[in-house]
């Protein structure tokens, strides 16, 4: 198979479309998919040298596979890291990002604003295994200062958070890590890598669910792993996902690799939407509180200006009268679907406190400002105009 090799770094749209991409001798347009589990060789002698790691080749579906690799290469470059590793689910990439790195008497610092699963790995499984944890709040610098261990080994965060959006300062947050010799591990889900680079700000490792944005359609499950340092992927990712086996399926790398074609128009056309929805949302009566990262009334609007190239495809409001008007708001949308996914190309609503987040304490959840009237929007490809009309319609319900 050949290899598509660019001299220079492209701009992102056209890695997009063409990054790391590779052709049998059938030179088909299409990214071929390799359904298989294993592979042979010319000889025994062949593949003993694979299996030494003396000649290159792909050994076996669970931890190396063509149509894998390339989806891969193209969110390498994308992202401009050293290696990448995909994995079945994004709580899969979290869950090995951590974990690989990790071992018993280790210490984790971890801003509390997670989505739920985060922080379940964080603050109750990795403990479980002798592993640390203390949750800060992420926007406050003197707190992770001040949360550093000598035994501190990785810092995690999401930026904008799941669901109340905050947005945490990625560039100063991996100074303070760096300093105290710590890895740090940034969940880029809500930006997606078309409007923030955690890389170039100092990550360590970057994670996606890529059933979200990156699929965009609503059709499989997926996560990856990137790094800017190419012996943690070697010396720890790999050869835990090659013995662990969170491997992602071949064919759902195919479809990843196919979303990640149109990634860029659909994230833009999302986030413009999105921005002329949160302003109309803002003025409605019933609305208490609009958050919106790139709305001069964001609580760290002038991080959101430093560090990201867009707003985002997610709103976060809080309905006037607690969870049954929240509830009455989602019932009477039409166009706009209840579900707990996002970054799809259908519109979504989510009541965090009774789905996503609902195996927390409901002290937790208001300690993260996830209240009962607070609903979180995806916003999809529908035309604008008719989300508006829905979205007013329902909250004149409230």
């Amino acid at each position: 198979m050949t290899e598509d090799t660019s001299p220079r770094r492209r701009r992102p749209a056209t890695e997009l479309v063409h990054g790391g991409s590779l052709r049998s001798q059938f030179g088909e347009m299409s990214e071929a998919m390799f359904l298989t589990q294993g592979f042979a060789y010319d000889d025994a002698e062949a593949a003993e040298a694979r299996f030494k790691g003396e000649a290159p080749g792909f050994i076996y579906s669970r931890f190396s596979n063509p149509t894998v690799f390339m989806f891969e290469e193209r969110m390498r470059l994308l992202e401009g890291a050293a290696a990448a590793r995909a994995t079945a689910s994004g709580m899969a990439a979290v869950t090995a990002s951590l974990v690989s790195m990790l071992k018993a008497g280790d210490h984790v610092v971890a801003a509390k604003a997670l989505f739920s699963s985060c922080l379940y790995v964080v603050d109750e499984l990795l403990p479980r295994f002798g592993v640390a944890s203390t949750l800060v709040e992420g926007t406050d610098l003197n707190q992770w200062r001040e949360a550093v261990r000598p035994n501190t080994k990785a810092f995690f965060l999401e930026s904008p958070t799941n669901p109340t959006l905050e947005v945490i300062d990625i560039a100063e947050v991996a100074k303070i890590a760096h300093e105290a010799g710590a890895r740090l591990v940034v969940d880029n889900v809500f930006a997606t890598p078309i409007w923030q680079s955690p890389i170039e700000l100092g990550a360590d490792v970057v994670v996606y669910s890529a059933t979200k944005h990156i699929d965009g359609q609503g059709r499989v499950l997926g996560g990856i792993i990137l790094s800017a340092d190419e012996a943690y992927v070697t010396d720890h990712l790999h050869n835990f996902l090659r013995q662990t086996g969170p491997s992602l399926s071949p064919f759902n790398a195919w479809v990843l690799l196919k979303g990640l074609e149109t990634l860029d128009i659909r994230v833009k056309r999302q986030t413009e939407t999105a921005a002329k929805l949160a302003d109309l949302i803002a003025a409605h009566p019933k609305v208490s509180r609009l958050i919106y990262p790139g709305r001069a009334d964001h609580p760290q609007a002038a991080v959101v200006a430093k560090q990201m190239k867009g707003g985002s495809t997610l709103i976060a409001l809080e309905i006037d009268g607690g969870k049954e008007a929240a509830f009455r708001v989602a019932n009477a949308l039409e166009i706009i679907k209840i579900s707990n996914n996002l970054g799809d190309a259908k519109s979504l609503v989510t009541h965090p406190s009774t789905s996503t987040h609902q195996r927390l304490s409901e002290e937790a959840r208001l300690s993260f400002g996830i209240t009962p009237g607070m609903l979180r929007l995806s916003i999809g490809l529908e035309d604008p105009d008719d989300l508006a009309e829905d979205i007013a319609a329902a909250l004149d319900k409230a």
